[in-house]
């Protein structure tokens, strides 16, 4: 098998440390999909940093591009597994925990500095009862709307439905739509049907149906399709979304003809370069639904596993816990390395409005959970259906039955698969 090397691929680093920091010895293998320049600098570097601390540990980093790596990582698990590898965490790990590739690390995951400080993320790295990866970066979704529209109407931050729907009414009267969306690819209705689940039946039944256990036609699902109807027939989602990419809908929000979009903390920077200043632009956490459910948020997460054919297992599990140490993660999440969030809630985030806020949200977010994104969540096949599915529900609503027997029938499929 042919794997296409970076120039600073092969890295034996003879660093000084000190000899407490000299323990680990022989080769370290490490796989990696981060080949986009700024992520691909901060794999460098972490595994500089670490090779500096363990001067007799002679690392191999070998990286691939992200879209090659999807096709062949399967085949290097089974032929010659690497010592680490990076990949994606709930659902999308479960192809290679199932077929006995991924090395159980719940001993890890018991040690107090992890368990305390990745609380948050336990459940998006835990299958069957146990723990197979850790992650290393993730980012919010929520909410991000016009400030200064929200005030012009005397609208507050919404925290439960019926406000959330006030709002929108208010918005509506004064010509303004309540959300930009671009369907045209799908996955953002996908987004919506995450959140509205999840607030209406939970983090634990939202997981239970992406997993193929809980029936489509199921009345608690269709008690999320009846919120979300609430939403579509008030009219609170821009005309003809399903033309438009999540980037095309953006000049919507921008040009004030939409007040808010529920989106990832990406959209931040393009809303910006558009022209909104921070008076402008503020985000919220999707508001209750239903009481007494705890508020669960996607957030999705890149990851670090060992695989089960490694060779140096005690260095690949030390290399797992530097990734996951709070200056570490401070210093990979910065705004001039990967610019997103750090999973250890002992870092510290770049002074920035959004990430501070999404920071603070997901790291004191472990009672609700932490879901992976509805197409990383379910498997490949019924993410095709279903999404497809909402965007067909949000354009044509009085379809839902034909819609949910759809999604049914192919989770039946896979089921008997």
């Amino acid at each position: 098998m042919k794997l296409w090397k970076s120039t600073a691929a092969v890295l034996a680093l003879t660093l000084g440390a000190s000899a407490a920091q000299a323990e680990l010895s022989g080769e370290l293998r490490i796989f990696s999909d981060m080949s986009n320049p700024a992520p691909r600098a901060v794999m460098e570097g972490m595994v500089a940093d670490f090779g500096a601390m363990h001067p007799d540990l002679d690392i191999e980093l070998t990286i691939i591009d992200r879209e090659a790596y999807k096709t062949q990582i399967r085949n290097f698990l089974t032929a010659d597994a690497p010592d680490v590898a990076n990949w994606y965490a709930a659902n999308r790990m479960r192809p290679y925990v199932d077929a006995g590739l991924f090395e159980d690390i719940s001993d890890l995951w018991a040690e107090p500095e992890i368990a305390d400080a990745l609380a948050s993320t336990k459940g998006a790295m835990t299958l069957d009862g146990a723990q197979w990866g850790v992650p290393y970066t993730y980012y919010q979704w929520g909410v991000y709307y016009r400030e200064d529209i929200y005030n012009q109407y005397g609208l507050e931050e919404p925290t439960d439905w019926e406000t959330f729907k006030s709002n929108c009414q208010t918005l509506l009267d004064n010509g303004v739509k309540c959300f930009t969306i671009g369907t045209k690819y799908l996955w953002t209705a996908g987004g919506w049907f995450d959140y509205l689940n999840m607030r209406t039946n939970g983090y634990d039944f939202h997981m239970q149906l992406t997993s193929g256990e809980i029936e489509w036609t199921d009345e608690r699902v269709r008690q999320t399709f009846a919120n979300w109807r609430e939403l579509i027939d008030m009219g609170a989602f821009v005309d003809n979304h399903q033309s438009y990419s999540w980037q095309e809908a953006l000049p919507f929000m921008v040009n004030g003809e939409a007040a808010a979009y529920l989106m990832g903390n990406f959209a931040v920077a393009p809303l910006r370069e558009a022209g909104l200043n921070t008076d402008q632009l503020d985000f919220y956490q999707f508001p209750t639904i239903t009481d007494g459910i705890a508020l669960a948020e996607d957030a999705p997460t890149d990851t670090f596993h060992i695989p089960s054919g490694a060779q140096n297992k005690e260095a690949a599990r030390e290399f797992l816990r530097f990734v996951v140490s709070a200056d570490n993660q401070t210093k990979i999440n910065a705004g001039d390395a990967l610019g997103q969030l750090p999973v250890n809630s002992n870092s510290s985030v770049d002074d920035d409005e959004m990430l501070n806020q999404g920071f603070a949200m997901l790291s004191s977010n472990a009672p609700g959970g932490i879901a992976q994104f509805f197409d990383r969540d379910a498997p490949a096949e019924m993410a095709s259906v279903a999404m497809e599915g909402f965007q067909e529900f949000m354009v044509f609503p009085d379809n839902l039955d034909d819609i949910l027997n759809r999604m049914e029938s192919t989770r039946k499929r896979i089921n008997e698969q």
